[in-house]
């Protein structure tokens, strides 16, 4: 080869310079039009291709004490479970649990309206006919007595007034069938020169006396009393003889000895 082969292969080795900054590339500087004599300005796209390359050869300043950026986070699925398959068959009824405490109570609400008016019912069988408590009687004697034995039971022969017969003429003694407070009465006429004892009797006690001395002038004497008496009591009238002798007057046409009673209130009204 000879020298002149060999200087040119080393010209077309060497590199080209690159093109100054602040100018366009050779190709892309304004053509001039020598017909004319002015310049023919290169079209926008060619322009704004040199810019981009221009500026893209300028380098970027990058601080070394800056954080790395971060990657970005990769999106994981989360399983999920279908309920419906899991579910098993409904299981049995429990027991009924304790019944829990009562709360505090409300207050009181508002009045309804009122209903309408109902239809009329049926007439209800007929009652029993109301009960009336009654206990009254008066009875008297028309014959003398003379007492004859320590105790004697005073025996009445005249009624007066014997409700429901609740007084026994024969054993002289009222018998108490409604209970409840009673009032009685006792009137006798005394004998001359004789005494006059007399005990008007609860069951077997003496609830009062009536007493008279013996003297020259006969009197009427009387003896009252209210009693509370439970059903099956009893009252009566007896003589007492004592040391002397004691007697009761009356005669075939007048009554002169009386003895009465009667209810004042049921103990079962309020």
């Amino acid at each position: 080869m000879g020298p002149w082969a060999l200087g040119l292969l080393l010209l077309c080795c060497l590199p080209r310079p690159a093109p100054a900054l602040g100018q366009p590339p050779p190709s892309r500087r304004p053509q001039r039009d020598p017909a004319k004599g002015r310049t023919v300005p290169q079209p926008h796209s060619a322009r704004t291709k040199w810019d981009q390359e221009r500026y893209s050869r300028q380098p970027q300043c990058v601080r070394c004490c800056d954080a790395p950026e971060q990657a970005p986070q990769h999106y994981q699925p989360v399983a999920q479970i279908n309920m419906t398959i899991l579910k098993g068959e409904k299981g049995d009824r429990g027991e009924r649990g304790l019944q829990g405490k009562f709360g505090k109570p409300g207050t009181t609400g508002h009045r309804g309206h009122v209903g309408a008016k109902g239809q009329k019912g049926s007439v209800g069988a007929t009652g029993e006919r109301c009960k009336s408590h009654y206990a009254a009687f008066s009875v008297g004697r028309r014959k003398p007595l003379h007492s004859n034995a320590y105790y004697q039971t005073l025996i009445f022969d005249t009624e007066f007034v014997n409700l429901y017969g609740h007084f026994n003429m024969f054993t002289g003694k009222f018998y108490c069938y409604v209970p409840g407070v009673y009032y009685f009465s006792l009137h006798v006429h005394t004998w001359n020169q004789k005494e006059t004892y007399l005990h008007l009797m609860h069951n077997a006690e003496e609830a009062v006396v009536l007493y008279a001395q013996a003297s020259d002038r006969s009197i009427m004497q009387s003896q009252s009393i209210m009693l509370e008496l439970r059903e099956q009591d009893e009252v009566w009238v007896r003589l007492f003889k004592g040391e002397r002798d004691n007697a009761i007057f009356s005669d075939d046409f007048d009554t002169y000895v009386t003895f009465s009673g009667h209810l004042v209130k049921y103990s079962g009204d309020p």
